[in-house]
């Protein structure tokens, strides 16, 4: 069959799907309604004469033939995308569409900080930040690159750290030392109301303290359980109970008084935070301009 420019966006929108796993997640990615997405799927299948999905009520699965179709045309959109790029180079400035996707943490230490200068720098950038605790495809889910901690990086990803590691410090209200009194050693921690964080793989986080050459890995029954940073915080300042935090993240509330730290000699160096990327992918102009900024603050 002789390719037209509606077969060409139809392959296009064909491997969106695939790749989101269904026509709501593409149709939200490619910003169009889902049903005129179904609509220009049954369009191609006609056309072709073969059926590309398995639809049911509750999936939506490539058949045998919608699996060939697909690996026979990602690579020829990834080397139209790499090509596309490629004439950023011959731009005065970056252009085009960054999407990120970020934890919150990462949000509010590195990125919101240099996003004004970046925004002014690059105005011909649009960039989407996308801002969840919880582990993702980056690739899967349509990201150009992600952040995470760096020693939850996957390894096929090309990874620059932004930054010196991360130092984690215990914090309460006075309000709460004074009702429970501040414990002298990690293991009085047992016998305090100790905040738990449930990590975006879905795991508990133990604390991980370390005082010169000794090292307590904590596990406790926790008082209560989140999976989000700033409600940590929050909690911590109201005297809900002991909160395991970065040291950055509390920088203002322990300057003001808000929050002490706990068991001060007691702390934990951790991986700082890594930018990621495909390595099989080109580094975007908008996004080598984006580590640039970052690296200088």
């Amino acid at each position: 069959m002789k390719l037209t420019r509606s077969d060409l966006g139809d392959l296009n929108q064909f491997r969106c799907i695939a790749e989101a796993g269904g026509f709501r997640k593409a149709a939200k990615e490619l910003d169009i309604n889902p049903s005129a997405l179904s609509h220009a799927m049954r369009g191609l299948e006609e056309r072709t004469g073969v059926r590309l999905f398995n639809r049911t009520n509750r999936s939506v699965t490539l058949t045998p033939a919608g699996e060939d179709l697909l690996k026979e045309i990602q690579t020829g959109f990834s080397a139209i995308a790499s090509g596309l790029e490629a004439l950023n180079r011959y731009r005065d400035r970056p252009a085009g569409h960054l999407r990120l996707n970020v934890p919150t943490d990462a949000a509010r230490l590195v990125l919101a900080p240099i996003l004004s200068d970046y925004c002014r720098t690059y105005p011909d950038v649009r960039l989407e930040m996308v801002i969840e605790d919880r582990m993702v495809d980056i690739v899967k889910d349509g990201f150009d690159a992600g952040i995470r901690y760096g020693d939850a990086v996957p390894q096929d990803m090309i990874a620059i750290p932004l930054g010196p590691e991360l130092n984690w410090i215990m914090v309460a209200s006075l309000d709460y030392l004074e009702a429970f009194g501040s414990p002298e050693k990690p293991s009085d921690l047992k016998d305090h109301r100790c905040i738990g964080m449930r990590m975006g793989n879905g795991a508990l986080y133990h604390w991980e303290l370390e005082r010169d050459e000794e090292a307590v890995l904590l596990d406790t029954d926790w008082h209560l359980i989140t999976n989000e940073t700033n409600v940590i915080v929050q909690l911590a300042q109201t005297g809900v109970g002991i909160a395991y935090i970065l040291e950055a993240r509390v920088k203002e509330q322990l300057a003001s008084g808000q929050l002490v730290q706990v068991l001060p000699e007691w702390s934990s160096m951790g991986p700082a935070f890594f930018l990621y990327y495909p390595s099989r992918r080109q580094l975007p102009e908008a996004l080598r301009a984006l580590i640039d900024i970052a690296k200088q603050k």
